[in-house]
């Protein structure tokens, strides 16, 4: 086998330097950014059967707003109490079967007029041995003041049952109850007295 040698011949030589010569030196471009991949074409989705899940009119609607009040009003403190006098003759009352044999108009006072003078109504009328005497405060007026907390209409509506259970008319007083439509309804009360010893 025959030796092959190292390096290059002669001719082989001249004709690489005569290559190198021809060839100039240039500045390097940067590459071209890959074309973008175009986009998948939009297939849309198959509509189903149903656009609209079944539903009941009003199955998410929330209940009944909530009130500003906190406490509960007259009304629902009075019929929350429990029956102090005869069932029957409180069925009576409520109802407007009985007759308030005395009354009293608080309906335009002040609290600071209208309290000496439910006091000396109420213990009279226990002296002269009444049993039902109506008390009228009025429903109250709704003014338009504009404020961050909530007033109660009728100062007095929300008064006087609690002044009924405070002494000296609490040790007197056996019921306070709402008034029937035809006795003054929300503006009046029903006060039932104990019977004199």
């Amino acid at each position: 086998m025959a030796r092959r040698r190292k390096g290059l011949s002669e001719e082989d030589r001249a004709l690489w330097d005569h290559v190198a010569k021809s060839v100039h030196k240039t500045k390097a471009e940067p590459l071209a950014p890959p074309p973008p991949e175009p986009e998948p074409p939009f297939v849309a989705p198959k509509p189903s059967k149903r656009l609209i899940d079944a539903f009941r009119l009003g199955e998410k609607a929330a209940g009944a707003l909530p009130r500003h009040d906190l406490a509960p009003g007259p009304a629902a403190r009075l019929a929350a109490q429990p029956v102090q006098m005869d069932a029957g003759q409180h069925r009576k009352m409520v109802r407007g079967r009985l007759a308030p044999e005395a009354r009293i108009d608080l309906h335009g006072m002040t609290l600071s007029e209208a309290h000496p003078e439910l006091i000396r109504f109420i213990l009279n009328a226990h002296a002269d041995g009444l049993r039902l005497v109506l008390v009228i405060t009025g429903k109250g007026k709704f003014r338009d003041e504009p404020g961050p907390i909530p007033r109660r209409v009728g100062a007095l509506r929300h008064q006087v049952p609690q002044w009924l259970q405070m002494m000296p008319l609490g040790a007197v007083v056996l019921q306070v109850s709402g008034a029937h439509l035809k006795h003054g309804g929300e503006g009046a009360y029903y006060v039932y007295l104990r019977r004199t010893r």
